[in-house]
């Protein structure tokens, strides 16, 4: 237990946040990493009292929540650093050097690509706690809010207008194949499924890092046989095809940015587990990046640059996760608000274009991404 690690005593260990807010204020800053529904209040409550705010992505699962807790925050005057990590990896910093550089030239076009993986979405946006948009928010938010942001950093400038497609196309009932049971464990077909509970699961003992994630979330009990209790009793062992889920499995969303220029982001299930793959199109250059390896080419001079950015998978997304951190606390210690790299409106602005996505796509028409 963290707890234990880090020595608290046992009069500062809460079972509830709300007994945490209920005592006199016990540090200068909280981290708020409750279920996507529950951020609201302990937020709120905390900016409230003088706290600066760490919170977890997404802000809320709603826009009415995720305005509440801006306008929490702005009001009390404290520091609210959104877990957006994508901006903190040395890869975007090159990126964006690039960028300010002009290698590129007038910026015209991004295309952005979030290969969530087959196994990974029928983990988390199938079977698992982001499932339903009623619940937890609709996938374009739940997953995208990072890559929405991520956009809205690289391009430098405002969205205006959002159009968006895509939907549910596979986790059916209308697609699941004949003879197929409602567990994994008793499925005659599951063999030859791809979203095999018994493969994935199964095929994560003994592997530290696929035990840490996905298997800890399924299990404490990390033997084959506890393994299987899990997956006889629990939501991780049900078929793909009889769940009770309604997020989108593919979606393409285009954005309207200020001045003209566009972005891309296609979020599907239907790929390897694997970094983002961006494309940007400028007037002198191209990037292309995969998360780590940037190539460059110059149209004055037809080169083409490659090279790594030193980025490291196993480092939490690739380094964000301790730089959003270090940078909140370097923040919160010296009272320096600008080295959180997105303040409380910028953040919010990835998730009005994720539900401005989101309206889109049901609507069939193109929303402003602001109204």
């Amino acid at each position: 237990m963290l707890a234990d690690q880090l020595g608290v005593a046992a009069d500062k260990r809460f079972d509830d946040w709300r007994d945490v807010a209920a005592q006199a204020r016990l540090a200068d800053a909280v981290i708020v990493t409750t279920p996507d529904r529950e951020h609201v209040g302990p937020a709120c409550r905390f900016a409230e009292l003088g706290y600066h705010v760490l919170l977890e992505k997404p802000i809320a699962p709603t826009r009415a929540g995720c305005l509440e807790v801006v306008e929490a925050v702005e009001k009390a005057g404290v520091i609210l650093a959104v877990c957006h990590v994508m901006r903190y990896t040395t890869y975007t910093d090159q990126v964006k050097t690039i960028l300010a550089q002009g290698r590129l030239g007038q910026l015209v076009g991004v295309e952005h690509l979030e290969p969530v993986g087959w196994w990974h979405f029928a983990h988390s946006y199938v079977r698992g706690n982001w499932r339903r948009s009623d619940q937890a928010g609709p996938s374009i938010l739940t997953k995208c809010c990072h890559d929405l942001d991520w956009l809205r950093y690289v391009v430098g400038r405002p969205a205006v207008r959002v159009s968006s497609r895509g939907g549910l196309h596979h986790f059916t009932a209308a697609s699941r194949p004949a003879g197929a049971a409602e567990r994994c464990l008793d499925c005659a077909v599951e063999p030859d499924c791809p979203y095999s509970a018994l493969r994935l699961y199964l095929g994560c003992l003994g592997d530290p890092e696929r035990e840490r994630w996905p298997l800890s979330v399924v299990t404490t009990d990390l033997t084959e046989p506890g393994v299987r209790r899990a997956l006889r009793d629990g939501q991780y062992g049900r078929c793909v095809y009889a769940c009770d889920n309604d997020v989108a499995d593919h979606q393409v969303v285009t954005i309207e940015f200020e001045g003209g220029v566009t972005g891309t982001l296609t979020m599907s299930a239907f790929t390897p587990v694997g970094r983002r793959r961006t494309r940007i199109m400028g007037s002198r250059g191209f990037l292309e990046g995969d998360g780590n390896r940037l190539t460059i080419t110059d149209f004055v001079t037809g080169e083409v640059e490659s090279f790594d950015t030193g980025a490291d998978a196993r480092d939490g997304h690739d380094g964000g996760d301790f730089g959003v951190m270090g940078a909140f606390l370097d923040a919160v210690s010296i009272g320096d608000w600008s080295l959180v790299r997105s303040g409380p409106r910028e953040s919010l602005e990835s998730h009005l274009m994720a539900f401005a996505a989101e309206r889109s796509r049901l609507t069939g028409l193109p929303v402003t991404v602001w109204d």
